[in-house]
């Protein structure tokens, strides 16, 4: 798999998202709404981009307590202290990727199956970056993250009770490595398939988010679980000035 992409022309508002350009400033992004003020509905997580709340503070109607204010930013369908990435030990291009992935979610109901690009607001995400990145005064420049995705069929009676605390307590532990940028997964349809994918900040982020014992009973624990899972790994260079972007499987070539 490989495509690049232009990035899209800005307008004066985001497709979905409903900022307005000139809404966008620093408070909106270096002050988030507290987490527990924002919904921990798994529904509304995955896929009404509910992370997105906590940037509402730019719209100049409400008034927050200096209390209701932190830099801990919903990054996955997870809403608890444990799952919370912490802008501060971001560098600057990081933590403005995961503003702008706050408001990523699907764009069609078949995304367990369906072509993985063209499953999610990409052009919305790389739309807002360029405005985070022109609201801060900051010059874009040329980066790679790493990309993972995972695309699952699950055996008939599992204990979702299980899978769901091998899930949360992985989460967890890649959280606390630092580098997870973003963790979504949808609902498994009627066939029990399911996508799930991870972007990080880079290749090694990603091995020390997966050394962890969760991790590893995760692994044991996918011949009981699942019927079938596919794994797969990509880069994603966003280019200068995020005028475009590109996304390719990773190679052996981009180990080094």
């Amino acid at each position: 798999m490989a495509i690049d992409v232009a990035a899209p022309t800005l307008s004066s508002t985001t497709a979905k998202s409903g900022l307005k350009r000139d809404q966008i400033a620093r408070p909106i992004l270096n002050q988030l709404l507290r987490h527990d003020l924002v919904t921990s509905d798994f529904d509304e997580l995955k896929f009404n981009a509910a992370a997105s709340r906590q940037l509402q503070l730019g719209d100049g109607d409400t008034q927050y307590d200096s209390s209701d204010i932190d830099s801990r930013l919903i990054a996955s369908p997870y809403n608890g202290s444990p799952h919370l990435l912490d802008l501060n030990s971001l560098d600057t291009q990081s933590r403005l990727l995961s503003l702008a992935l706050a408001y990523f979610t699907p764009i069609r109901d078949d995304y367990a199956t369906a072509e993985y690009l063209e499953s999610f607001n990409w052009a919305e995400v790389f739309d807002l970056l360029k405005l985070f990145s022109e609201a801060e005064g900051h010059t874009w420049t040329k980066q790679t993250f790493y990309v993972v995705s995972f695309r699952s069929i699950l055996k008939p009676g599992v204990d979702n009770d299980h899978l769901h605390d091998l899930d949360a307590y992985s989460h967890q532990e890649a959280t606390t490595s630092g580098g997870l940028l973003k963790y979504w997964f949808g609902t498994k349809n009627e066939k029990r398939q399911n996508l799930a994918t991870c972007i990080w900040r880079n290749r090694n982020d990603a091995r020390l988010g997966g050394r962890g014992p969760w991790h590893a009973k995760a692994r044991a624990a996918g011949r009981e679980l699942y019927e079938d899972i596919v794994f797969s790994t990509m880069k994603l260079v966003i280019e200068d000035g995020v005028t475009s972007w590109s996304m390719s499987d990773w190679t052996s070539e981009d180990e080094s």
